[in-house]
């Protein structure tokens, strides 16, 4: 009987991988680097890549199977809290605890996105991506699973906890693999597309979420999640190749995760981006949580203008992430789109508290909604090129970088979204504060920090060896 192969060892695999990295690079930067990338310090000479190419019918397969899987794992984590949502009155029927401890369901979940970050991210920097991700995407099935079958309240809160913790894996090592396979404006033009994909599943997640309650309970919803966690991580195991090659990983324990996020954190310009995308998601978040009150209680909307407001908010910001990716990028540098985002952002959030304060005099809902959807559509210009230069001050330490930037974007929502309501249900004066807060403190620091103005010239980031 002839000899068979000996099958392939790990590194043999990891070198395969690194093939099909390089194979998946050269794919999708085919047309998207052929412009000039933005000036500083980049991971890869200048953010180039390589040259421009024919755009074949399979490239633009791939391209889009890229956009999908990647907008998948970063979409189940909003699709888990917000499908979740419509049951919750049913939940505390069903496991007859106080409304507030069935509140916690949502923070142990939203808890649980934050601090995993901090794990996975590291771990993807050193392990690759595809293991920590297969691992946490099946973490993510199982916690999702036993969220249905929970017996108390006590119970779904730790599970929920685990479901978060594990959900992270997602967001964090989908940030990390866009860096791998982009540079430059490529990357900026990329997370614009994300926005296209991700963007739509807080709108969608609470109408699937309703319309399973019309046909099953609670429980129901969870076994919906594990599905399509399931096959989340179908799709992962056999169409997402490794995109960070053995070479460029580095090793260490908890100790060099720490170090590299340091390394990280000491670099100015890398903390200012991060802490602006931040504190502009605490005006986002402070919208998602105060929204269904002041459009409803305050200026007397039914909830299904409320879901049409909710809806077009939402379409403008993907619209806005588009022309940003499709038209103002490239053309015009990420720095002056992002400031230009803050600005309108700021000039929005102001309007917001002069109408809510009464000192434009008696508006209507029309006003207020239009400065929603202006502030709301400006995020599709601050988000995506804010985590875009700040992964560009990085290369080896992508995977801590994204766990930074999403950890910090979650617990500074974290803290928002209570004080909306500080002084009740009647007024709108508290949203406006915290968004006009958040608005103004991420133009500080973006300004303070990142000083766009300067010129930084080829030299690379401190954080580009962190941790290697």
């Amino acid at each position: 009987m002839p000899e068979q192969p000996a099958p392939p060892t790990p590194d043999a695999q990891d070198t395969t991988n690194a093939q099909d990295t390089t194979n998946a690079r050269n794919a999708h930067n085919a047309r998207d680097t052929a412009v000039p990338a933005p000036r500083g310090p980049v991971g890869r000479a200048g953010g180039q890549g390589p040259g421009p190419g024919p755009v074949t019918a399979a490239t633009r397969r791939a391209g889009l199977l890229l956009v999908l899987l990647l907008g998948g794992l970063t979409a189940t984590p909003p699709l888990a809290m917000d499908m979740y949502l419509p049951s919750l009155p049913e939940v505390t029927r069903s496991l007859d605890a106080p409304a507030a401890t069935v509140q916690l369901t949502l923070t142990a979940c939203l808890a649980g996105m934050a601090l995993g970050q901090l794990v996975v991210g590291p771990m993807s920097d050193r392990w690759g991506r595809r293991r920590p991700l297969l691992a946490g995407l099946a973490v993510y099935v199982v916690a999702t699973a036993l969220c249905a079958v929970a017996p108390d309240v006590e119970t779904l809160v730790a599970f929920r906890l685990a479901q978060g913790l594990a959900g992270a894996a997602g967001i964090v090592i989908a940030r990390a693999v866009v860096r791998d396979l982009y540079d430059g404006v490529a990357m900026a033009r990329f997370f614009s597309t994300l926005m296209l994909v991700s963007g739509v599943a807080p709108v969608v997640a609470p109408l699937i979420g309703g319309q399973i309650l019309r046909v099953t309970d609670w429980r129901g919803v969870f076994v919906v999640l594990t599905v399509v966690g399931a096959l989340l991580a179908a799709l992962v195991w056999v169409r997402l190749p490794e995109t960070l090659p053995p070479a460029d990983r580095h090793a260490g324990g908890a100790v060099a995760a720490v170090r590299t996020m340091r390394a990280l954190l000491a670099d100015l310009p890398f903390t200012g981006y991060m802490l602006t995308g931040g504190f502009a998601f605490a005006a986002l978040f402070a919208y998602i949580a105060a929204s269904p009150f002041v459009i409803q209680e305050i200026y007397g909307a039914s909830p299904q203008t409320f879901s049409l407001l909710f809806g077009l908010n939402s379409v403008g910001l993907v619209i806005a992430g588009q022309v940003n990716g499709k038209v103002l990028v490239g053309r015009v540098s990420l720095d002056k789109v992002l400031g230009a985002g803050l600005v309108v952002t700021v000039l929005a959030a102001t309007a917001l508290l002069l109408m809510s304060t009464g000192a434009l005099g008696p508006v209507g809902l029309a006003p207020v909604a239009a400065a929603l959807f202006v502030l709301m559509s400006a995020m599709g210009l601050t988000l995506p090129n804010a985590q875009s230069l700040a992964l560009l001050r990085t290369r080896n330490a992508a995977g801590s970088a994204s766990a930074l930037l999403g950890t910090s974007s979650f617990l500074v929502g974290a803290v928002a979204s209570p004080l909306v309501g500080i002084a009740g249900e009647r007024t709108a004066v508290p949203m406006a504060i915290v968004q006009l807060a958040g608005a103004l403190v991420a133009l500080a620091c973006f300004v303070g920090m990142c000083r766009p103005w300067a010129a930084r010239g080829n030299t690379r980031a401190r954080t580009e060896g962190a941790g290697s």
